[in-house]
């Protein structure tokens, strides 16, 4: 019940995607692929979805799941195009997909012909899902507080928690976007902590604090004992009093437009208008009042 576990780093938003297979089957399933995009000229690129693409065929694997934690708010995914790249893939994300789309649908004034179903991906995880990769076992566990739709994977041994918690120096997760809560989050994080403390653990982000390196892997252990929000037996009233205070000094992510508007379609760009352009919107001094 251990997954060999290929990382891939997106530097520019220090985002950590991973390949997950079962060595007996290669079946695999991909965990939150970024599609590069530049915010200067709105190009987007496929240095990264390529590169997972590449490691994929150069291992001889069948892909079987596209698994999107949330829908990220600092990077593009690329999993629409890696579905075309593997026909047999699903491409998923947790049910509180549907809340996030129903609340942006209204930020970015999509009119009521866009879905707030989730249809746009493949499947919605309910919490306690669970389903083979081959011949292990993956569970669902939703992991909200971050945002409405965090889950995390557990494959076999290994946990892929999204931007639930970081690295143990790095922390957790802000919990200022819609749909967050400090609360809602040490819950979350301490339902992680019952697992067993030598079960894997594999970040979305690491932002090298102190000029360390970049960092991907630890373990449940190691972030009850150490993680400096959370660990060390912290009290959920100290952990929101932290959380709510250190949110109020971050600014937005640079990305946080375009991405949202591309990660609720699941990867897919707007459609091209009559000029055969695509476009993204900018809403204009409303989306920091956007009510949780």
């Amino acid at each position: 019940m251990k997954p060999t576990v290929l990382p891939f780093f997106h530097k520019d938003s220090c985002t950590w995607s991973y390949v997950a297979f079962d060595p007996a089957s290669k079946q695999a399933a991909i965990i939150d692929p970024v599609l590069d995009y530049d915010p200067k000229s709105g190009n987007t690129s496929l240095a990264n979805a390529e590169e997972v693409r590449d490691a994929v065929i150069a291992h001889g694997l069948s892909v079987s799941w596209i698994l999107e934690t949330h829908a990220h708010a600092d990077h593009l995914s690329s999993g629409h195009w890696l579905r075309e790249q593997f026909p047999g893939a699903k491409l998923s994300i947790g049910e509180g997909i549907c809340k996030v789309q129903k609340t942006f649908r209204t930020v970015f004034n999509l009119g009521d012909h866009f879905p707030v179903d989730g249809t746009q991906f493949d499947h919605l995880h309910k919490d306690g899902d669970r389903f083979a990769l081959g011949t292990i076992e993956v569970q669902v566990l939703a992991t909200p507080g971050h945002t409405n739709d965090s889950v995390s994977y557990l494959i076999g041994d290994a946990l892929f928690v999204g931007d639930t918690m970081f690295m143990p120096d790095g922390g957790t997760a802000r919990c200022d976007f819609p749909g967050g809560d400090a609360h809602i989050l040490y819950k979350s994080i301490h339902r992680l902590f019952a697992l067993p403390d030598d079960t894997r653990v594999f970040v979305c982000h690491d932002y090298a604090p102190g000029g360390r390196e970049y960092l991907y892997e630890t373990s449940i252990g190691a972030e009850k004992a150490a993680n400096i929000h959370v660990g060390g037996g912290r009290s959920e009233d100290a952990f929101v009093e932290m959380r709510e205070a250190r949110d109020k000094t971050l600014a937005m992510p640079v990305l946080i437009l375009p991405s949202v508007q591309v990660n609720i379609r699941a990867g897919q760009l707007p459609e091209p208008e009559a000029n055969g352009v695509r476009y993204l919107k900018l809403p204009v001094d409303q989306f920091p009042g956007v009510p949780k």
